[in-house]
């Protein structure tokens, strides 16, 4: 096990003592996300169940027998807990390299509190050094991308990659993103643009940030 992976156990880990007992947990996607799981399995008899923000999300919590509710069954949830691409002292994130970024998105919405859980490197002063998902639906890609072509972005189409919403990705190179509450919502009303990237408007509660020294608690 590499020392990443080793940050993302601990603040998985560190994740479950914000799990109400008796709860609907909503569950993200990713590698720390995938962690996080591993651990919810652990209390599985303490929850009811979880809504899982992917297909491979949900696989795997079923793996560890854990029931898998809709979120149109669970209604408003009390926590969410998943990973970022990146994320700011102010928990504003990208997220989206795992290409779930809508599922993520509308369960963030509807959770309480949103416990964003990743390793150290993540942490960013200025979000756009990781591109930004943009999930497209495919008759619009070319529309959209100059689209973001405009805003001064250089998209690139996710290659032999579909959402599981039957959608395309085009991941956006060159951005510095200084406001990204208002580029998230620039972006949306783009015709053609499911969603994007961007969780700022719905930022992190808080940020449970693995680092060498342990596991370092942040809030907004």
């Amino acid at each position: 096990m590499t020392g990443q992976d080793d940050l993302k156990r601990a603040v998985a880990k560190a994740a479950i003592g914000y799990i109400p007992g008796d709860c609907i947990v909503g569950v993200g996607t990713g590698s720390t996300a995938n962690f996080f799981i591993d651990e919810l399995a652990g209390i599985r008899h303490k929850i009811r169940g979880a809504v899982a923000s992917s297909e491979a999300s949900a696989k795997r919590l079923q793996g560890h027998g854990i029931e898998v509710l809709s979120l149109n069954e669970a209604g408003d949830l009390p926590v969410y807990v998943d990973g970022a691409d990146e994320i700011t002292r102010h928990m504003h994130m990208i997220k989206g390299g795992g290409g779930a970024l809508t599922r993520e998105k509308i369960v963030a919405a509807a959770s309480k509190k949103f416990i964003c859980v990743c390793d150290s490197s993540k942490l960013v002063n200025v979000l756009g050094k990781f591109p930004l998902p943009v999930e497209v639906i495919p008759m619009a890609r070319s529309y959209v991308a100059r689209q973001l072509v405009a805003l001064g972005g250089q998209p690139m189409l996710r290659e032999g990659f579909t959402t599981d919403n039957g959608n395309v990705i085009l991941d956006v190179h060159g951005l510095k993103i200084m406001n990204p509450v208002e580029l998230e919502a620039t972006l949306d009303h783009i015709a053609g643009v499911v969603t994007n990237g961007l969780f700022a408007r719905r930022a992190a509660d808080v940020l449970l940030l693995g680092t060498p020294e342990g596991v370092k608690t942040m809030t907004a």
